[in-house]
């Protein structure tokens, strides 16, 4: 015949089911350790910087928006861009915190 016969496989897996599925799960440890992991770190280290932001800080806010901090609030903050414009943004749009003396360079 031009059909050849097809066999079913063994119900236990055994040696064959665990095989199938160590690519699986390598890939997932791997996912971990490249992705999950590195990023619930810089979270960390984010929310970190927001919780410690105190009025001076100079900051880089979302949007590249330069500013020093002239309030600090629960949600939001103050930022001064140019002398007497003040605008307020959220803690959470802060990007980086400057050292100090760095929005006198500019």
């Amino acid at each position: 015949m031009i059909i050849s016969s097809a066999y079913a496989q063994s119900a236990i897996g055994g040696e064959a089911g665990w095989a199938g599925m160590l690519p699986i799960v390598l890939m997932f440890g791997l996912l971990y350790f490249m992705m999950i992991r590195p990023q619930m770190k810089r979270q960390k280290e984010h929310k970190i910087m927001i919780d410690a932001l105190q009025k001076g800080d100079e900051v880089v806010a979302a949007g590249g928006m330069l500013g020093r901090i002239t309030q600090v609030g629960d949600v939001y903050i103050t930022l001064e861009i140019a002398p007497n414009t003040e605008i307020r943004a959220q803690k959470v749009s802060v990007v980086t915190l400057l050292p100090k003396g760095t929005l006198k360079s500019l």
